[in-house]
C-alpha cells in the first residue's frame, strides 16, 4: 500500500495512506493530538503515581512514546513502556519524521533513533527511568492481565479497520488494564463507546483534539 509523508496543521509529519484516506495522526496536528489524547487525558491522571505501566496499541511513528519519554523527564516519572505494531514503519519513513524539531529537543535526537532501532520482543532501558519494550505482533495477540495503569489506544480509524474496535478487542484491553486503570483514545463512534461499556469499561465523552468535538476515555 502507498505510503506517504505529510505535514500536518501545526507543521508536524504523519504517515498518510492515500488509498485509506488514513494517517498514522491527525492531519490537523500530530503534537497537538498526541498531547491532548494521550498526555492530557491518560498519563496526567497518574501524574502523582512514581511507577506506571502503559500499553501502547499502535506504536507506529514512536511519536507516543517519545512524547511520554519527555514528559517522564519532567515530573520525575518511572515507566515501563509497551508498544504493539504489526507492521513497523520503515527507517526511510523515521529518517522523514520531524518530532524532534518541532518539539525544540534536538539534544533527544538519538533517543528517537534509538527507540525505533532496538531489536523487538526485548525489554530495553532507554534510560533510567523509561524502559521500552516494542511486540511485533497483531492487537488480537495480546494477553496480559492486570499489567497496565494505562492504554494508549492509537489503532487506525474504525472506518477503515473496524475489526480493531470491537468487544473482543476491548475484552482483552480491559483485561491488560490494572484495577482503576484507564484506556484514552482519539476516537469518539458512538459504536466504539458501547462496545468499551460491553465489556465493563465506564467511559466519558471528553473534548476532542483540534478539529474533533469529542474523545474516549474509559476506566476499569
Amino acid at each position: 500500500m502507498k505510503r506517504e509523508i505529510l505535514i500536518t496543521s501545526d507543521g508536524s509529519t504523519t504517515i498518510h495512506l492515500p488509498a485509506w484516506n488514513e494517517q498514522y495522526h491527525s492531519k490537523h496536528g500530530a503534537i497537538q493530538e498526541a498531547y491532548h489524547v494521550f498526555i492530557k487525558y491518560g498519563l496526567n491522571q497518574f501524574i502523582t503515581t512514581k511507577n506506571l505501566n502503559i500499553l501502547e496499541i499502535g506504536f507506529g511513528t514512536g511519536l507516543n512514546a517519545f512524547i511520554t519519554y519527555l514528559e517522564v523527564k519532567k515530573h520525575q516519572l518511572i515507566i515501563d513502556y509497551v508498544g504493539v505494531e504489526a507492521y513497523p514503519v520503515t527507517q526511510k519513513e523515521i529518517s522523514q519524521l520531524n518530532y524532534v524539531t518541532e518539539l525544540n529537543v534536538k539534544e533527544e535526537q538519538a533517543v528517537f533513533d534509538t527507540m525505533h532501532s532496538l531489536s523487538w520482543d526485548k525489554r530495553h532501558d532507554i534510560s533510567a527511568s523509561f524502559s521500552l519494550t516494542k511486540q511485533k505482533q497483531f492487537f488480537d495477540e495480546i494477553d496480559d492481565v492486570d499489567a497496565y495503569n494505562i492504554i494508549y489506544f492509537d489503532a487506525f480509524g474504525a472506518r477503515v479497520q473496524p475489526e480493531l474496535w470491537t468487544v473482543e478487542i476491548f475484552k482483552k484491553m480491559y483485561k491488560a488494564l490494572k484495577q482503576n486503570g484507564v484506556l484514552v483514545t482519539y476516537s469518539a463512534k458512538g459504536s466504539v463507546r458501547r462496545a468499551m461499556q460491553e465489556v465493563g469499561f465506564k467511559v466519558e465523552r471528553l473534548p476532542g483534539p483540534p478539529m474533533k468535538r469529542e474523545m474516549l476515555r474509559a476506566t476499569k
